[in-house]
């Protein structure tokens, strides 16, 4: 009878430092709008987990329909672009503001500030 031994496989792990901004780092396209949609869509399921409302009433708040919100909930953009978003923080009470500044970098940067 043969009794087979398993060899310890030694695989060595490659780590390497991200740029910050995953969609960069997958080759998504257009990665810096990716990852504001996904912190203005972060921003927006906060605000609706923490406001205990239905996702009909929110659905009507938002002028959508209610699976929209169900992917709002989700914490998923969908189809939706900055521009709706940026409406929907509004619309739920938010005031939104945009910053544009000079950088010292070789290209500017898009960021989302909660206060």
């Amino acid at each position: 009878m043969k009794t087979k031994t398993k060899k310890a496989r030694r695989r060595s792990t490659r780590v390497i430092q991200g740029s910050g901004n995953v969609f960069a780092d997958l080759g998504v396209p257009n990665p810096e709008q990716e990852l504001l949609k996904a912190q203005l869509t972060l921003q927006i399921h906060t605000i609706l987990k923490d406001s205990g409302m239905t996702q009909a009433a929110i659905a009507r708040i938002l002028g959508v329909q209610q699976p929209q919100v169900s992917l709002l909930m989700r914490n998923r953009s969908g189809n939706f672009s900055v521009g709706r978003l940026m409406e929907f923080l509004m619309a739920l009470r938010r005031d939104v503001e945009i910053t544009v500044r000079p950088t010292r970098k070789e290209h500017g940067a898009l960021s989302v500030v909660s206060v």
